[in-house]
């Protein structure tokens, strides 16, 4: 099967952002989100960092919020939405793009990429943090034939063609501004309930989100609350030891 492996050319360009927003690049061993927060203070809101990898789309920005540490985390579900948005504006029609709560994306089935969330150590739940850092990874190709055992995809072997890094930046950041006036118009209960619409359900099992992040699960069985805090800190869909999605 031919495979649409992503151009070297195309990491030449650089994304055109909307207004207020500020690249920085790094070369293809750095780390976006790292470096997002290294820099949030002094580079404040709307800073784009973007990783020139061939393999993954790697970015992070960084978000000035305007509530508590408790209520701002809900940033997570808007930029989580924005990503998935931009995945689904690019690939093949009537393919799912779904969630796996709290910070997984789904595509067709099969693991391509997810987000994570940071904020300043110290800060406490009542308190309103400097900065938040978004992070993000898409696998642009697997580089490998598909393997029964594997539950990772890619864009490349997924058919997302003339699709390139760039193209998904520009559109993630589109998709953020959006959600941004959603979010103050309509406020945060909002933006969560969006995210619930592609979270991966379990049938029979009602789900919600509270003020705070957590999910709340509701089945038959009783009632199940997760942390949202447990969860972004485990980060279960990254490989820690390839620095990229999990195959």
């Amino acid at each position: 099967m031919a495979v649409n492996v992503p151009r070297p050319d195309d990491l030449r360009r650089e994304p055109v952002l909307p207004p207020g927003f500020s690249l920085v690049t790094l070369r293809e061993a750095g780390d976006a989100f790292a470096h997002a927060q290294a820099i949030a203070t002094e580079a404040g809101a709307a800073t784009l960092v973007w990783v020139r990898r061939f393999d993954i789309v790697e970015f992070a920005v960084v978000l000035e919020p305007d509530a508590v540490l408790g209520e701002a985390r809900l940033a997570h579900y808007l930029a989580m939405n924005a990503l998935a948005d931009a995945l689904a504006v690019h690939c093949p029609p009537e393919r799912p793009v779904l969630f796996r709560w709290p910070d997984a994306l789904i595509y067709d089935h099969g693991l391509i990429g997810g987000g994570r969330l940071a904020w300043p150590q110290g800060c406490g739940e009542g308190d309103v943090a400097d900065w938040l850092v978004f992070g993000a990874m898409l696998r642009a190709t697997t580089m490998a034939p598909f393997a029964i055992e594997q539950t990772g995809v890619g864009m490349a072997e997924e058919g997302f063609e003339e699709v390139d890094a760039v193209d998904l930046i520009e559109s993630f950041a589109r998709h953020l501004m959006l959600g941004v006036t959603h979010w103050q118009s309509d406020g945060p209960k909002a933006v969560a309930r969006r995210w619930l619409d592609r979270l991966d359900k379990v049938v029979g099992t009602r789900h919600g989100i509270e003020a705070n992040g957590d999910l709340v699960a509701t089945s038959q069985s009783g009632i199940e609350r997760r942390s949202l805090v447990e969860a972004l800190g485990r980060a279960d869909w990254l490989d820690r030891d390839s620095g990229g999605p999990k195959l």
